[in-house]
């Protein structure tokens, strides 16, 4: 398709760059204290390197350089973590400049160091759980042909990795910067996990797409969840909680959706496609409506 006249840009453009500047000017002055502000935002590109050198320091021997053995990974994860803890913490600090901008630089600086020196004493327990959820993928899985192969191939460790470090950060006080560490697994593997949702150990996500797991959620031990499955919110508990909270052994099948802060016991079983927004007690089989023929 051809056009008779071109677009007289010199002209046209002057238009267009008056009245992005006019939608700053408004936008800015009505948030004065969320406006935008450049630069000193936490920088997401440098978030997913930490996040993939600290995954590395958690598991040298699988995710770090090749040259690793089980000689030479303590020396490597001491040298990594002193340069990668300083570094997270520099994110933390624009975090928490961003928040109070009043606050003197010093100040935030400070506690960015005490929020990642909490984290960094975290690491081991964090390890652990992780060295559960990994587990649980060969376990679970009958398609798993190695425990390794969950760490390195499933998209459940690949969002849960993250999950586990981001809900630290979250409660130790840095919100913006777990949200991104979430958001970059979430842009990875579809699967969405709020860091202030309290998960146990032992939890596999079957395929994973689709998978929400929303700011308050509560799930126990060794509880499995399959593609599509949406803990939401909705009407909130008596504890303010306003989505599920899911008990040990739960097994939730493709598509279901749980909303509110309901409670499903111990060992339920939760049925493919079925919206929930009521309690189910434990060892329950919830079952979703037959289908019907004309």
């Amino acid at each position: 398709m051809t056009y008779n006249r071109s677009i007289d840009f010199p002209r046209e453009i002057g238009g267009v760059i008056e009245g992005l500047r006019d939608a700053r000017r408004d936008w800015r002055a009505g948030h004065e204290r969320h406006a935008e502000h450049g630069i000193r935002f936490p920088s997401r590109s440098a978030l997913k390197r930490i996040l993939r050198e600290l995954s590395a320091a958690l598991f040298p021997l699988r995710l770090g350089p090749p040259e690793l053995n089980a000689g030479n990974e303590n020396a490597w994860v001491e040298a990594t973590l002193e340069t990668l803890l300083d570094q997270l913490a520099a994110q933390i600090t624009l975090e928490l400049d961003l928040a109070s901008p009043d606050t003197r630089e010093r100040a935030a600086a400070e506690r960015a160091i005490a929020i990642t020196g909490a984290l960094a004493g975290r690491l081991p327990a964090i390890r652990r759980l992780l060295d559960r959820d990994i587990e649980a993928a060969y376990r679970v899985d009958p398609s798993a042909r190695s425990v390794d192969e969950g760490l390195l191939r499933y998209p459940s460790i690949a969002a849960v990795l993250p999950s586990r470090i981001a809900h630290e950060l979250h409660r130790g006080g840095a919100p913006i910067v777990a949200r991104t560490l979430t958001e970059i697994a979430h842009q990875r593997t579809g699967i969405d996990i709020h860091p202030g949702a309290r998960i146990g150990g032992g939890l596999f996500i079957d395929h994973g797409t689709g998978v929400v797991i929303g700011e308050t959620a509560v799930l126990g031990e060794n509880v499995h969840l399959h593609q599509g499955v949406t803990l939401g919110g909705g009407e909130p508990a008596a504890d303010g909680r306003r989505h599920p909270r899911i008990g040990d052994g739960v097994l939730i099948h493709p598509g279901a959706v749980l909303l509110g802060g309901i409670e499903v016991g111990d060992g339920s079983v939760i049925d493919a496609n079925v919206v929930l927004r009521q309690d189910v007690p434990p060892r329950r089989f919830v079952r979703a409506a037959p289908p019907t023929f004309d």
